[in-house]
C-alpha cells in the first residue's frame, strides 16, 4: 500500500471521525435519561440505570407541541420548495436561452440577495407581517424562504440550461412539438440534476431556519420544528430537558435524510439519463 493511499486512508477517516462524532453523540444523548444528565454522564455510555431507552422518543412524539411543528415544518418546507423551484426553473430558462441587456445584472443580483444577512429583514418583516395580517401564519414564513431560495434556484438551474445544446430542443420543435412540449419532455428532463440540486437547497434552508421561524411567529400554530425546540423546556422551566432535546433533533433530522437520499437517488439518474454523446 502506497504513501498516498495510506494518507487518504487516514484522511478520510478523521474527516468522517469529524462530522459524526457530533451525530453519535446526541443520539447517545437522546437514549440518557434526564437523571444521568443532570447528575454528570461523561462519554457515550452512562453509568448503570442511566439509560432511559426509547422512552425520550415516546415522550417526544407524544407532545402535541412537537407534533405540531414537525407538520408546519413539513407543509411549509415543501410548498416553498415546490415554488421557488418551480418559479426558477422558469426564470432560468428564459435568462439562458434569451439575449436581454442587463442579464448578467439579474444573475448577479439574484446571487446578492441570496447572500443577504437574513438578521436584518426581521425588523421590517415584523412590523409589515403585522400589518398585513399574515403575521405568526404559513405564508408568513414561506414568502421570506421563498426570497432567499428563489434567487439562489435562478443562479443555480441557470447554469443547467446553457449547458444543454439549443438544438436539442430546435430539433424536438421540427418533429412537431410545441415549445411548450420541448420544453416539458426535453429540457427539463435533461436538467433534471439541477432541479433537484435547487430543491435540495431550497429545502434545506426551509428546514434549518431558526431565525425567520422564531421572529414571525408567537404560538404553535406556525412555528417551525428549530424554533420549536427552543421553546420546549418541559415540566420544569429552570431544568431544560436536554435528553428531550436530543431526541427532538434526532427525530426532526430523519424526514431530511429520508429526503435527501431520494432526492440524490434522482440526480444520478438524471444524470445518467442526461448524458449526451458527442
Amino acid at each position: 500500500m502506497t504513501k498516498n493511499r495510506i494518507g487518504i486512508i487516514i484522511g478520510t477517516a478523521l474527516i468522517l471521525l469529524w462530522c459524526l462524532l457530533p451525530v453519535a453523540w446526541i443520539i447517545s444523548l437522546s437514549f440518557k435519561s434526564q437523571e444521568s444528565i443532570t447528575n454528570g454522564s461523561p462519554g457515550f455510555f452512562p453509568a448503570a440505570g442511566g439509560w432511559a431507552g426509547w422512552s425520550n422518543y415516546v415522550d417526544v412524539i407524544a407532545d402535541d407541541q412537537f407534533r405540531r411543528a414537525i407538520f408546519n415544518s413539513i407543509g411549509i418546507s415543501l410548498i416553498a420548495t415546490l415554488l421557488s423551484v418551480l418559479l426558477a426553473t422558469f426564470a432560468a430558462y428564459a435568462i439562458a436561452r434569451l439575449e436581454f441587456k442587463g442579464k448578467k445584472f439579474v444573475l448577479t443580483t439574484a446571487l446578492v440577495i441570496a447572500m443577504f444577512p437574513v438578521v436584518s429583514l426581521v425588523g421590517p418583516l415584523f412590523d409589515m407581517w403585522r400589518t398585513f395580517g399574515i403575521y405568526d401564519t404559513w405564508p408568513g414564513l414561506i414568502i421570506p424562504y421563498m426570497s432567499f431560495t428563489l434567487p439562489l434556484a435562478i443562479w443555480t438551474l441557470s447554469a443547467f440550461f446553457r449547458e444543454i445544446p439549443w438544438e436539442m430542443e430546435q430539433a424536438a420543435q421540427v418533429d412537431g412539438a410545441t415549445s411548450w412540449q420541448a420544453f416539458r419532455k426535453v429540457v427539463v428532463p435533461l436538467a433534471a440534476p439541477g432541479v433537484f440540486t435547487a430543491a435540495i437547497l431550497t429545502f434545506f434552508f426551509a428546514w434549518n431556519d431558526f431565525v425567520f421561524g422564531i421572529s414571525l411567529t408567537s404560538t404553535e400554530r406556525a412555528r417551525p420544528i428549530p424554533a420549536a425546540l427552543s421553546f420546549f423546556v418541559g415540566p420544569d422551566p429552570f431544568n431544560r430537558p436536554a435528553s428531550l432535546l436530543a431526541a427532538g433533533a434526532v427525530v426532526a433530522t430523519i424526514p431530511i435524510i429520508i429526503i435527501v437520499l431520494l432526492f440524490q437517488r434522482k440526480i444520478v439518474a438524471g444524470l445518467t439519463s442526461g448524458a449526451v454523446k458527442g
